[in-house]
C-alpha cells in the first residue's frame, strides 16, 4: 500500500525537460522584434512562474530596461501575443519526459493513487506538452497556472486537488523542483519531495529544505 493518496507535481523541470523548446520560443520572440538573444541557462533561471513572467524577463534583460519598464510597456501584449505563436509551434518538439517518470505514474494510478499536475504554466502550453508526451490519460486532473486567480506559491491549487478527492493533507505529497514548489507545500501543509535536475532560479533544491530530495520519480514506488 502507498503511503500517499493523491500525488501532484510540478511540470516543468518535473514531469518533463521543457527549457529547450521555452528557450526556443523566447529567442524567436525576441529575433521578431530584433532584439539580442538570451542563454539557455538564463531562461532555465527564470522558469517557475509561468511564461508571461519569463518572457517579461528576457524583454527586460535584452532591451536592458527594469522589468517594470516592460510590464508598463504599451507593446507587452504584442510581445506576449507573438511569443504564443511561437510557444505553440514549439511545445513539444524539444522537450522530453525525464527518467522514470512515465513508468512510475503508470505505476502509481495501478496503485489506485490520485494523480495531479499543478503548476504554474498557462493552460494552452500546458495541455499541449502534457499530449505531446501522451501523459494526459495517466492524470486524474491538471491545475494551470490561469485555472484560478493566484499561482503557486498560493495552495489554492493543490487544496482544489485535496477537496476534489477527498483526501486529507497527511496523505498528500507534492513533487517538484523548485522553492516556488517547496514553499506551496507548505503553505497547504502537505509533504514535499524535491527533485535535483529541475529549474530552481539557479539554486541548489537542498537549500529549499524539502522534506526529501530524490534522485528521480522511481522513489515514489517506495513509500
Amino acid at each position: 500500500m502507498n503511503a500517499f493518496d493523491l500525488v501532484m507535481f510540478d511540470l516543468d523541470g518535473t514531469l518533463v525537460e521543457t527549457a529547450p523548446e521555452i528557450f526556443d520560443a523566447v529567442n524567436d520572440t525576441l529575433r521578431f522584434f530584433g532584439m539580442p538573444e538570451v542563454t539557455q541557462q538564463q531562461v532555465n533561471d527564470w522558469i517557475g512562474h509561468g511564461t508571461r513572467e519569463l518572457l517579461i524577463q528576457a524583454l527586460a534583460f535584452s532591451g536592458q530596461v527594469p522589468d517594470s519598464t516592460v510590464r508598463a510597456s504599451d507593446s507587452l501584449a504584442l510581445s506576449v501575443s507573438r511569443f504564443d505563436t511561437h510557444y505553440q509551434q514549439r511545445c513539444g518538439k524539444r522537450s522530453q519526459l525525464y527518467p522514470q517518470v512515465r513508468e512510475t505514474l503508470t505505476a502509481l494510478r495501478q496503485q489506485g493513487v490520485k494523480l495531479a499536475v499543478v503548476t504554474n504554466k498557462e493552460g494552452r502550453y500546458t495541455d499541449t506538452v502534457l499530449n505531446a508526451h501522451t501523459l494526459t490519460p495517466l492524470l486524474d486532473v491538471v491545475v494551470s497556472g490561469d485555472s484560478f486567480p493566484v499561482k503557486k506559491p498560493d495552495p489554492m491549487g493543490v487544496q482544489s486537488c485535496l477537496r476534489r478527492f477527498g483526501v486529507p493533507p497527511e496523505r498528500a505529497l507534492f513533487v517538484g523542483d523548485s522553492s516556488i514548489d517547496v514553499t506551496t507545500a507548505r503553505n497547504a501543509g502537505v509533504r514535499v519531495w524535491a527533485l535535483p535536475y529541475g529549474y530552481n532560479m539557479g539554486q541548489p533544491i537542498e537549500a529549499c529544505a524539502p522534506d526529501r530530495v530524490i534522485a528521480d520519480c522511481s522513489a515514489l514506488l517506495n513509500t
